[in-house]
């Protein structure tokens, strides 16, 4: 073994003895009472110093490393960004000591923006992405105490959601949690033999995935007379944003008594990691707000409602450009403020709290009715997604998230898997209409439908007009309507298999 070897080695052994040995409570309750912009300084010299791009872009704006050591200095720094470095420097001068080798894995990133990206990282990268699925484990679904088959539904392979969360969930094993992984992927009979098989032989079953998939899951196994409410099954889901009326459906579906300790959505992307995670707490918050549209939009600015997480300061701090997000955190490609593009902000914990308080909800006491589990006292960020999975018609975006809602509504909901994709098209003599192509269930294919077809556009329309002010004021109420087509599952016109799905088209010709 060579020196550089056994120093790495030895580097890696002690990053995961601390997580093994580390008390996430006291870890957690320390730092939200710390100031990170230490830790956020050590990152930027670390990195100045150790990763060749980033020493290389910096000289390129003459920027002296030495002269940046207070908080006003770091937020002067320029934002990375995929064009101007990820894509401009090869790919080890992203890494520490200029080299792949200081990594052991690479994933790719979902190309949902364009073309795919490979964000290498090492297993000491991976372990505070852990800590965000130990929240959620412990805190939620008190997996420290119920033995729990963590059953990994995002699709495998080189893409990052399968591979990294099977991993967090391991590492968590090694912590001491009885926690055994099963990888089958997003392989829907596969997933189905193994909750049965070994669902009833551990106290939960904790399905990971993408919440449309994971809905498709759930109602196939309905059709196929499968009892979920037999089993005690909890729900992790990441990539997109759902709304409180698609966490109770699920809730009423599989028999979940608490969704705010039985659910949980992580906010991630594939160069950062997982970066926060929904908590009791900020579920409490959001669940609050989505009954109450006057109070979202005073705290949001919108009724439109946004994944709500708490974050780890000390592993990825936020901070707000344009109103989209910035973040700063060590990975296998380090990341000093980087430009994720996602429309959102941040949120110190006491002006959340005491916002929610003026408007007469203690949501602190609501949240511990359910236990004192998961009631820190930590930052809070907010995601509406990315701009760009809107469309823009008449002047007014609409938003994916919006037309969630509209799907999720009693009287169609069943019919529907909550997959669709937004256009806008151009009619022969320049009229512009919007177009929804919508995902039938297995339940919805054998439904008429044309009556269907007008009950999922009635539903879509009146979330639009309630929620979307935009909508309801730019756009000619004749306009309004929208023109739905209705597809099987799977569809590889709209729907395809294995692949992620999106959620908008660029406007086109009808």
């Amino acid at each position: 073994m060579t020196t550089r070897d056994a120093a790495r080695a030895a580097h890696t052994a002690a990053a995961v003895q601390r997580f093994v040995e580390t008390d996430l409570d006291r870890l957690l309750d320390d730092r939200a009472a710390a100031d990170p912009l230490p830790a956020l300084l050590v990152l930027f010299h670390r990195t100045a110093a150790g990763v060749p791009a980033y020493g290389a872009f910096l000289r390129e704006r003459g920027i002296d490393p030495a002269s940046v050591q207070d908080a006003a200095a770091f937020g002067r720094l320029p934002l990375m960004t995929k064009p101007d470095y990820f894509r401009r420097f090869p790919l080890p001068s992203l890494c520490r000591g200029g080299s792949l080798s200081a990594c052991d894995m690479i994933a790719v990133s979902s190309g949902s923006t364009g073309e795919p990206t490979f964000w290498p990282r090492a297993l000491t990268d991976e372990l505070a992405v852990a800590a965000r699925f130990e929240q959620v484990f412990r805190d939620g679904f008190q997996a420290d105490q119920k033995s729990t088959l963590a059953v990994i539904c995002f699709p495998l392979g080189t893409w990052v959601g399968g591979m990294f969360t099977a991993a967090a969930c391991r590492h968590l094993a090694t912590k001491g949690y009885p926690i055994t992984v099963l990888t089958p992927g997003n392989n829907r009979a596969e997933i189905m033999r193994v909750v049965r098989e070994l669902g009833p032989q551990l106290e939960q079953t904790v399905l990971l995935g993408y919440p449309p998939f994971l809905k498709d899951v759930v109602d196939a196994g309905i059709v196929e007379g499968f009892a979920w409410r037999d089993q005690a099954i909890r729900l992790v889901l990441a990539g997109e944003v759902i709304s409180e009326p698609w966490r109770d459906l699920m809730a009423e579906r599989l028999g979940l008594t608490d969704p705010a300790r039985d659910t949980a959505s992580l906010y991630g992307t594939a160069d950062g990691g997982v970066l926060g995670n929904e908590t009791p707490l900020s579920i409490t918050v959001r669940r609050f707000l989505a009954r109450d549209p006057d109070a979202a939009r005073a705290v949001f600015g919108q009724a439109r409602l946004p994944t709500l997480v708490q974050i780890d300061p000390f592993e990825r701090a936020f901070e707000v450009h344009d109103g989209t997000l910035v973040v700063s955190g060590d990975s296998g490609i380090p990341l000093v403020r980087y430009h994720i593009a996602d429309e959102g902000g941040v949120i110190p914990h006491a002006q959340l709290i005491g916002q929610l308080r003026a408007l007469g909800f203690d949501a602190e006491a609501e949240a511990r009715r359910g236990g004192a589990r998961g009631v820190r006292a930590l930052p809070f960020v907010y995601v509406f997604g990315r701009s760009h999975f809107a469309v823009s018609y008449y002047g007014a975006n609409v938003f994916p998230d919006t037309v969630i809602i509209g799907l999720e509504q009693p009287e169609i909901r069943e019919l529907v898997t909550g997959k669709f994709v937004l256009e806008v098209r151009e009619t022969d003599d320049r009229d512009r209409e919007l177009w929804i192509a919508v995902e039938l269930s297995v339940l919805g294919i054998a439904a008429a439908p044309d009556p269907l077809r007008d009950a999922v556009a009635d539903s879509i329309l009146a979330v639009l007009r309630r929620l979307n002010s935009e909508f309801a004021n730019y756009v000619p109420a004749v306009r309004q309507r929208p023109r739905i087509t209705l597809w099987p599952i799977g569809h590889p016109e709209y729907f395809p298999v294995g692949v992620k799905h999106r959620y908008s088209r660029s406007p086109q010709r009808g």
